[in-house]
């Protein structure tokens, strides 16, 4: 295989995993109104492109498999079949095949083959006239009329054949209709025929020709196998055979020949004719028909030809486009790191650039500085996805979900153009399949249940997206039973992970659902009851540097919200000093900074607590929490932050100011500890830890409760 051909094959690969997720979408949608017609063409659409895509990078499997379903939503379109569950289950099964396909561990596996013929079958059934289907391959049973299924891949090029067979071609045993046929098994085949020249009924010769035709012909299979197609009438009829698109000339799909000059080249028209025509102001096919120059299925035949050929380099423009535009994900996270280690150096240029007081090196620090920004800010652009890249899958898993357990449940998204980091993306699918899988089963009612007590049979689960700050805001909220306080409760003092006499708030009972194992579920089912769902939301989040809460009241549903940070590598933070140890503050989470006298702390008794404009703010000694010796200056900072809607403070020596935070990893040796989400590597060549503020406050409140 050329390395050409590979790099289509994968750039296909890519398209098609897009083109199957919207399919999806738009499947969906068509399910919840049958007669959307709109959905039925974009679905015709999404699988014609399949089929054409496929058989140009060498997909000939896919190509034919697309082409049975394009035939049965053609037929859906025509309102020859109605577009119901069935229909809907089937093709939603076909895209789950197409990916299966696509993948290079399953190709050419025999169940695989096995699986397209049985899938094709299903569909061939709903075809009303099945018995007249073109002969298959003998393997997976695919049509030979798509794009060369029966040939080896070469360039797809596309050709203008003018064919007008002799008077008398009836008389030597030819039927022109099985050369049109062979045509048609070569490829994507337009054919327009030029019906002009019949007589009048009384004075037709019925074995005499009248007709001949123009067919634009796109096809992988060359010349000399189109020309063989006329070998026993070329010397008699009138066979003209052009190239009109090589499949290799990257022109704009809008450079192809105008009409008029289609016209001529066919000698269907004369360029002095033309000239004139053109010095009016009118449509110039309208023109020409009015003024009988030119038949109107001349005109047919050029528009076709004209449409033909825009559509193969539209075609090849976007395959071209995403060669060059799609990068690997590998090399994009080379980049960020290299873009992180110049926002390092350039930290260590702007300190050296102030130690030795030289205005012109200070100078080109600042302009470095700039430059260096606007880089980290467009790589970070460039990782940035939106969010409905992920949403559109959850849509199917609700779907399938609530068919499973016997439920009605729409999945509403808001905010799919909200954008985040691809690395936060991909991390973020496993959660919100939790806690989806959570609300079918456990939130939603089922549909009798709804109804008795006042409420729609179909439930509702609200997933949305929106930018607060350098965080998003990922918000899924269901219209269910809500979370039952008592059993929770009763669930934690059971597993001891509270006392009975505890006295805890609605937020502490419901995050007590965090818990590693936990459940209230007494039936063991395929899809909870294990208790790990929400375990596994909570280290997830966690491990994005994420805040989660739940909300919820009985008989009105749940909420859980993520708070996410926009991406896991450069983030804004304030730099503060504790001793000789520099740590870093998410600058997003910081409010303000107020200084702490010693004299505020003995009129406290010393108590960490600080009037803040009319409010007592609780504080946390950094000095005191991880231990650092030495004395702390009379006058202190306290940075306060703003974590979950409450504002905590954090006492520190001194503030040194924002600093480009490049985030770095700590060891395997340092993941267990707690309060640190990471380093950063400072201008001097020192390291700073990266503070996780809302696991501190936790540390400090677990301390707390337990010296009670």
């Amino acid at each position: 295989m050329s390395d050409e051909l590979q790099q289509f094959r994968e750039a296909f690969k890519v398209e098609a995993s897009e083109l199957l997720s919207e399919l999806e979408a738009t499947l969906l949608e068509l399910e919840k109104d049958p007669g959307n017609m709109d959905a039925v063409s974009s679905i015709f659409r999404s699988f014609h492109t399949l089929k054409g895509s496929g058989g140009m990078c060498g997909f000939d499997d896919i190509s034919g498999f697309t082409h049975q379903i394009e035939t049965v939503y053609d037929l859906v379109r025509n309102w020859k079949i109605e577009a119901d569950k069935g229909l809907i289950d089937l093709t939603l099964a076909a895209c789950d095949h197409i990916r299966d396909m696509l993948s290079s561990e399953l190709s050419g596996s025999e169940a695989l083959e096995n699986r397209t013929t049985d899938i094709i079958a299903l569909f061939r059934r709903l075809v009303p006239d099945a018995g007249k289907a073109p002969k298959l391959l003998k393997k997976a049973g695919l049509a030979e009329d798509v794009l060369g299924a029966a040939e080896p891949f070469g360039k797809l090029a596309t050709y203008r054949i003018r064919f007008r067979p002799a008077g008398d071609v009836f008389l030597r045993g030819t039927n022109p209709l099985l050369l049109l046929q062979e045509l048609r098994e070569m490829g994507d085949c337009k054919v327009i025929a030029h019906t002009e020249n019949i007589p009048a009924l009384g004075s037709m010769d019925p074995e005499q020709c009248y007709v001949y035709w123009d067919i634009v012909l796109s096809t992988t299979r060359g010349m000399n196998v189109i020309q063989d197609v006329f070998i026993f009438v070329q010397d008699d009829s009138e066979v003209v055979i052009d190239m009109i698109d090589d499949g290799e000339t990257m022109l704009e799909a809008e450079d192809y020949r105008k009409l008029g000059e289609i016209l001529i080249e066919k000698k269907d028209l004369k360029k002095e004719d033309l000239e004139q025509i053109l010095r009016e102001r009118k449509l110039l096919g309208e023109v020409l028909i009015e003024e009988g120059l030119v038949e109107p299925v001349s005109i047919e035949a050029a528009l076709t030809e004209q449409e033909r050929v825009k559509q193969i380099r539209e075609t090849r423009q976007k395959i071209d486009a995403m060669m060059n535009i799609r990068v690997a994900s590998r090399k994009l996270d080379k980049l960020v790191n290299l873009v992180g280690e110049l926002v390092t150096i350039q930290a260590r240029l702007t300190q050296t650039a102030l130690r030795r007081d030289d205005p012109e090196l200070l100078l080109i620090s600042e302009e470095v500085e700039r430059l260096i920004e606007e880089l980290r800010d467009t790589t970070m652009n460039i990782r940035m996805l939106p969010m409905g890249t992920t949403f559109g899958k959850f849509k199917r898993l609700v779907r399938d979900l609530a068919d499973g357990l016997g439920k009605e449940v729409e999945l509403v998204t808001e905010g799919a153009e909200t954008e985040l980091d691809k690395t936060v993306i991909e991390k973020l699918n496993d959660p919100l399949i939790h806690i989806i899988r959570n609300c079918v089963d456990h939130g939603i009612e089922p549909p009798e249940a709804r109804r008795e007590i006042g409420k729609p049979r179909k439930g509702t689960i609200r997933l949305s997206a929106v930018h607060s700050g350098a965080f998003v805001v990922i918000e899924v909220r269901d219209d269910g039973a809500g979370l039952d306080r008592d059993a929770i409760c009763a669930k934690a003092v059971q597993r001891g992970l509270i006392h009975p006499d505890d006295e805890l708030s609605e937020r502490e009972i419901f995050n007590l659902i965090l818990a590693p194992g936990f459940t209230t579920s007494g039936n063991v089912t395929s899809v909870s009851g294990r208790g790990v769902g929400m375990d596994v939301v909570k280290k997830a989040v966690d491990n994005l540097r994420g805040l989660i809460s739940i909300d919820s009241a009985a008989g009105e549903g749940t909420t859980i919200t993520l708070n996410l940070p926009l991406t896991l590598a450069i983030i804004e933070g304030l730099l503060v000093k504790v001793g000789q140890d520099n740590f870093v503050i998410p600058l997003s989470m910081v409010e303000e900074c107020i200084e702490l006298s010693e004299r505020t702390v003995e009129e406290r008794h010393g108590r960490n607590l600080v009037g803040v404009r009319g409010q007592i703010v609780p504080y946390i000694r950094l000095r005191d929490q991880f231990s650092i010796n030495g004395a702390s200056p009379p006058i202190q900072q306290i940075v306060i932050v703003n974590a979950e809607d409450r504002h905590v403070g954090f006492a520190v020596d001194s503030v040194i100011g924002e600093h480009q935070t490049v985030i770095k990893s700590l060891g395997k040796f340092y993941h267990g500890v707690q309060g640190i989400s990471g380093a950063t590597i400072l201008g001097d060549g020192s390291v700073a830890l990266i503070l996780d503020m809302q696991q501190l406050i936790q540390l400090v409140e677990t301390a707390e409760n337990a010296d009670v």
